[in-house]
């Protein structure tokens, strides 16, 4: 909790003195067309991907013009999305049930206003030969992570249900390593988003197993990533996030309708990323970001209310969390 203050009260002084830079995405617009939209900033949780292509078509295709709003998207550098959102440094920000849960535990003022994709698509993952198919087979195995509490409870709780020993597992942390690496080096396990490491092991052609964590507990199903804002920029500013979850909505509906244009509009904005991995992720993560809500971003208390359970149980929470007021479902569109 010290932490997180300090970080945050550095950058609401920073933020005093702090100017916006120019939007580089958005240079050939008219500059007095500009005159009459609202600057407002997102910051990503990391470097661009298919978590985030709804934002860059809401962007590329006019919809937040539309809104009235000029959206700088940003990366997160080394404060991180949460505490640059959390402390007005950005408008909005690339999120994580898991995180919002802790900071709002700790009196951080963080909301999500969106579920980006519907269900958890995260699990551990490992090289086929290592043959780990179930909890149960991770005893006697190394698990990389990057050093998480919540790491070693959510191996401990998935290995219970199959009566297996977390103390049989060896744990380090990865550092930098990405996956691939990291499991040819010296470890045996670890935990991965299907949609962009799984896809890149398909394409690579390297066969991995996955234990998914939903299907072990629901009370894991929890929302990852997650679209937020501050307690004050809902108070303060409702219309503005009102019209940025409009536009933020139409273009995640763009990316579920046409995937294949979405990954060129995201490649466009990030022409780093490799083609064929960001073409089949989109076509791999779109049908996910709705699911079976009703609509896009739809968030529901009973998701919040397992998974801050789940963490209290585990004793990662030093209090319960007030769930109906860590998110809200009323900017969405009808």
């Amino acid at each position: 909790m010290k932490k997180w203050i300090a970080a945050i009260c550095s950058l609401l002084l920073l933020s005093g003195c702090a100017g916006n830079g120019p939007d580089n995405q958005t240079g050939s617009e008219d500059s007095d067309s500009k005159q009459d939209l609202k600057k407002v900033t997102v910051v990503l949780d990391w470097t661009p991907n298919t978590n985030h292509t709804g934002l860059y078509a809401a962007k590329d295709k006019g919809y937040f013009k539309e809104e009235g709003l000029d959206v700088e998207i940003i990366m997160p550098g080394e404060a991180g999305a949460d505490q640059l959102t959390a402390s007005g440094k950005a408008d909005f920000g690339v999120s994580y049930q898991e995180s919002i849960t802790e900071a709002r535990v700790q009196g951080v003022p963080l909301v999500s206003i969106a579920a980006v994709i519907q269900h958890n698509t995260s699990g551990f993952a490992s090289p086929a030969e290592k043959n780990i198919k179930s909890p149960k087979d991770f005893e006697g195995k190394t698990y990389g992570g990057w050093g998480a509490p919540v790491e070693k409870s959510v191996i401990d709780s998935l290995m219970k249900k199959e009566n297996a020993n977390i103390d049989k597992v060896s744990i380090v942390n990865m550092g930098d390593a990405d996956f691939f690496t990291a499991v040819k080096r010296d470890i045996d396990f670890a935990w991965i988003y299907y949609g962009w490491t799984g896809v890149e092991a398909e394409l690579r052609g390297e066969k991995i197993n996955m234990v998914y964590l939903t299907d072990y507990s629901e009370k894991l199903d929890y929302y990852t990533p997650v679209l937020a804002t501050s307690e004050k920029m809902i108070a303060d500013d409702p219309d503005t996030v009102k019209a940025f979850v409009k536009a933020a909505a139409r273009g995640y509906e763009f990316a579920i309708d046409q995937p294949g244009e979405a990954a060129d509009i995201l490649l466009k904005n990030a022409p780093d990323l490799d083609s064929e991995l960001v073409k089949k992720s989109q076509e791999w993560l779109s049908p996910r970001y709705q699911d079976d809500a009703s609509r896009w971003g739809e968030q529901k208390l009973e998701v919040w209310e397992n998974y801050a359970d789940w963490m209290h149980e585990n004793g990662l929470l030093d209090k319960e969390l007030d769930a109906g007021k860590a998110f809200t479902n009323d900017f969405l569109p009808e």
